[in-house]
């Protein structure tokens, strides 16, 4: 396993964690063994938007023990007053359901609070009128909340909430279908998409990321938008690739789709090598670097990935991003114009180009 260090925080959590989607519906028993296949893989971090009870259960048996070396996402706006899931704004069964979810865990705090699935303006002025924001705030300030987070599929609302600088995380869907407006939940465009993981980055709110796969669909051929299959290790290194990311949730039924999950780390680069999404992406991904490193090798040992994601970064404000990319061994001003990187290059960016601009752009 690998871990990334939560920006706003001293945290490290895995880069895949668990998502609660199917363990919400098994039996405990099967809930318990995958939640437990997970922690053995070195899996920390466990989201809690469960499609039913059982999972809040699982997670107890399973680590209930070693409650201390997890960290769990709560969602405030996700309803199990009936046994199973239900999405509410209102502030009374909001409380009485993060009250149910913390007896059932048997915990008195919550690592990251998340305001649940706002994808609305209307959905917004409604947790803003009910105090949910203000309640959230107070329970950080008392120390049973750890760290505000906010679930959405809406790049628009993510703007909004990071206006306010009170998330530490964003739960966001991030596939290559979403980032290129196809699907149930490709909202926004490319661009503001991108602009939005690089803010978060900029700002130091990090992502976990929903829907690598899609719900399945970027799996299957027949149901992909694009009329091709990807690999579950094609998506999640896709994902962990995109700014601020911390973590990919994928959801398990059993022990075994966890390992399944997990053989990422036993995978080659190769076989992470989601460059082919540039051969069906539309054209509006021409032109732009999606920090695949595709490109590589560099015959003058550039990063050409790392120095248009700190070029990207800079551009949008960021003040450190100068700072990280004088700190490369090798600059642009150092590209041979050899034209190899171009060549391979999936969508299409004229690398050469690209190195000058950023050349002129840092002064190195």
């Amino acid at each position: 396993m690998e871990y990334r260090k939560l920006p706003h925080g001293n945290e490290k959590i895995s880069i895949i964690g668990l998502g609660s989607a199917a363990t919400g519906i098994i039996d405990e028993n099967t809930a318990t063994r995958t939640v437990e296949a997970a922690f053995e893989g070195g899996v920390n971090y466990f989201d809690l938007a469960s499609s039913g009870s059982v999972a809040f259960k699982a997670c107890h048996n399973a680590l209930g023990s070693v409650r201390n070396k997890v960290y769990y996402q709560i969602h405030f706006g996700a309803d199990y007053s009936e046994g199973k899931y239900g999405w509410t704004t209102d502030k009374e069964r909001i409380k009485r359901s993060v009250q149910w979810q913390l007896d059932t865990l048997k915990t008195d705090y919550i690592d990251f609070g998340f305001i649940h699935c706002i994808d609305e303006m209307k959905d917004l002025e409604a947790i803003e009128r009910n105090g949910i924001i203000s309640n959230l705030l107070s329970l950080k300030a008392e120390g049973e909340v750890k760290h505000i987070g906010l679930s959405t599929h809406t790049p628009a609302i993510a703007e909004k909430f990071l206006d306010m600088k009170i998330l530490d995380m964003l739960m966001f869907s991030i596939n290559p279908c979403y980032d290129f407006a196809k699907g149930e939940y490709g909202i926004g465009t490319n661009e503001e998409r991108r602009n939005l993981y690089r803010r978060c980055e900029k700002e130091g709110v990090g992502i976990s990321v929903m829907k690598a796969f899609a719900g399945g669909q970027l799996l299957d051929e027949k149901l992909s938008p694009f009329g091709k299959a990807l690999t579950k290790n094609q998506l999640i290194k896709y994902a962990l690739d995109r700014q601020s990311v911390i973590t990919v949730l994928p959801g398990a039924s059993n022990p075994d789709e966890v390992k399944d999950v997990l053989s990422y780390f036993d995978s080659d680069e190769k076989e992470k090598d989601y460059s082919e999404i540039g051969t069906f992406s539309p054209s509006d991904a021409t032109g732009r670097c999606v920090y695949c490193n595709h490109c590589q090798p560099c015959p003058a040992k550039l990063d050409i990935a790392l120095i248009n994601k700190y070029y990207d970064l800079a551009k949008i404000g960021d003040e450190l991003a100068k700072e990280h990319y004088l700190s490369l061994e090798h600059h642009a001003s150092e590209c041979l114009g050899c034209g190899h990187c171009s060549t391979r290059c999936p969508f299409e960016v004229n690398q050469y180009q690209r190195m000058m601009e950023i050349s002129e752009y840092f002064g190195v």
